[in-house]
């Protein structure tokens, strides 16, 4: 038998499976079957077995020895080749170079201690891609300070490419927990995890009007906020250059006492707010009416209590509301743990209490729920009574909904509304925070007790967040995320509650993308890229036991997630 193609004219040639026999002189032909509607890689299969050929299956020719997760190491190294972080790292290659783009890959998908990140990572491809199978804890150890040699000229190139002069510049503070007693970082202060009874440690992250972050401060965990400003200024003067940038800051940071600094530097613009206690002194002094809001939700004020400076008016409704609903449930709580107090006093008639236990007990409760302003008190030795104050409630109530931002950047740089929007810029820093708190990169909890050592630890978590920054911006088709949402901010109201765009709106409800792919967040997008492995194959018939790779077809999610990321084709 044999495959004969015969020619048909201006049609396709037909296809056909014959045999033949010789009889006498002549040679004899019967068609056995039409085989032109198979596809050309089965007639192809078809004409070869009818050679002799032998076929055999992958699983009796090879078995796998491994397979190993490849897909997530292959998107977060060649992100970060395409960032230049290992440009940003060191100018050269080096094994250093090497361990801390390990580092960095493994706080993305591990978020460990040194000891376990070894571990862990070879449970990917991660180490042969970077060609350091052979390391151990130690050799990170030395890689980490290394890296914090290096801190001052990374954060200079990150400055150079995302700071230009007259640049928005966002600055937060936030602090992590720690466990242990030996790090000298390590003090007692203002704890934002909750820990009660823990040390903590602060740092200051600076990024740019985006939020992408550029550097990182450490500090003693009883350092107050506003303390951090001056080295942050000396900073983007003097390490990074620049001669003019607006810094934008909360209330809490940059106070009086520090905007009087900033004064003295007359390139350095700043955005900051006004505390309630200002607002109050403002309206009773005047300067703010209800009648600014008649027309607008913004007015553009100067007073003599803030010379040289900007002071935009906002109300927001939805935040007046808000907040009438939460000083209410605040008052109710206060009532009921002061009517507490006052029966306890009460049942105390054989040895009453005196005014300091009262007194107490008391500040306790007006500590806890922040509301002491509005109450009046009567304590005496074995009696306490309260009553609320409706003039100083009032007075509060007609505030409700509106907040000053202030500025020193005159309106033929930055408008009203831009002022606005810079302040609330800072929410992207807030976001920062949550990522290098939160399942992504696990800055916390903080395994390290040298000094130096915490030091590079935030500093490669902020390294990590950098490339999760830029991924998450290129992912967000595919992720939990607005992608309309830096065009939405200069495009809708400052002052309005923002809203999500109608895309990301849908993507919520129906839990799918517009292409139909299954919506995540970063963590589980990784994960489902992690599928994609790199199988270690060998011959059955091979008997000195040489191996090869292959790595697992890209599924249509894989393919899109990675061309979204600049890195398809595959190279």
């Amino acid at each position: 038998m044999y495959i004969d193609i015969v020619p048909n004219r201006n049609s396709p040639p037909a296809i056909l499976l014959r045999e033949s026999r010789r009889e006498g002189s002549k040679v004899r032909k019967r068609t056995l079957a039409n085989l032109s509607a198979l596809p050309a890689k089965q007639i192809d299969l078809l004409r070869r077995s009818l050679k002799g050929e032998e076929f055999y299956t992958f699983e009796e020719l090879f078995e796998v020895v491994r397979n190993t997760p490849h897909g997530h190491v292959e998107a977060l190294l060649g992100t970060m080749r395409k960032l230049g972080v290992p440009e940003l790292v060191s100018s050269r290659p080096c094994r250093q170079q090497q361990l801390v783009l390990g580092m960095i890959a493994a706080r993305l998908l591990f978020g460990a201690s040194k000891l376990a990140t070894v571990r862990l990572w070879h449970t990917t491809t991660l180490p042969q891609e970077l060609g350091i199978q052979d390391t151990d804890e130690d050799e990170l150890y030395r890689a980490l300070d290394w890296l914090l040699e290096r801190q001052g000229r990374i954060e200079k190139k990150l400055a150079a490419r995302h700071l230009t002069e007259g640049a928005l510049v966002l600055y937060d503070v936030s602090s992590s927990y720690y466990e242990g007693t030996c790090c000298p970082l390590a003090q007692f202060g203002h704890n934002r995890d909750g820990k009660k009874g823990r040390k903590s440690i602060v740092y200051g992250v600076i990024t740019d009007g985006q939020g992408r972050p550029v550097a990182v401060d450490v500090y003693e965990g009883n350092t107050g906020d506003p303390t951090t400003v001056s080295d942050q200024v000396e900073k983007l003067r003097k390490q990074f250059g620049l001669d003019r940038v607006v810094l934008v800051g909360d209330r809490g940071m940059l106070t009086e006492a520090q905007i009087d600094q900033l004064r003295k530097h007359r390139s350095i613009g700043w955005v900051s707010a006004l505390r309630a206690k200002q607002i109050q002194q403002l309206a009773e002094g005047g300067a703010i009416q209800m009648s600014l809001f008649d027309e607008q939700n913004l007015a553009e004020i100067r007073t003599a209590q803030y010379p040289g400076e900007r002071l935009v008016v906002c109300y927001n409704p939805w935040l007046a509301q808000q907040r009438a609903r939460k000083r209410e449930e605040l008052l109710a709580a206060t009532d009921r743990q002061l009517q507490k107090v006052a029966q306890a006093v009460a049942r105390r008639t054989k040895t009453p209490m005196d005014k300091a236990e009262i007194g107490l007990k008391v500040g306790r409760v007006l500590n806890r729920y922040k509301m002491g302003k509005h109450y009046r008190l009567r304590i005496h030795k074995g009696a306490f009574s309260y009553e609320r104050r409706p003039e100083t409630i009032e007075r509060e109530q007609q505030l409700d909904g509106i907040y000053v931002i202030r500025t020193s950047e005159p309106s033929e740089r930055m408008r009203s509304e831009d002022v606005v929007r810079a302040y609330k810029g800072l929410a992207e820093v807030e976001r920062a925070f949550r990522c290098l708190k939160g399942l992504d990169v696990r800055i916390r909890p903080i395994r390290h007790w040298n000094e130096q050592r915490v030091r590079a630890h935030i500093f490669l978590c902020l390294l990590a967040y950098y490339v999760e920054w830029h991924m998450r911006k290129a992912l967000a088709p595919l992720l939990f995320e607005d992608e309309q949402r830096e065009e939405l901010r200069t495009q809708r109201d400052p002052v309005r509650t923002a809203k999500p765009s109608a895309c990301a709106q849908r993507k919520k409800q129906r839990k799918v993308t517009s292409e139909g792919f299954p919506v995540h967040s970063f963590d589980t997008l990784l994960a489902l890229l992690g599928t994609r492995c790199r199988n270690l194959c060998r011959s059955k018939a091979d008997k000195t036991g040489s191996t090869f790779s292959t790595v697992t077809e890209l599924t249509d999610h894989q393919r899109r997630a990675l061309e979204l990321l600049g890195l398809y084709p595959v190279r």
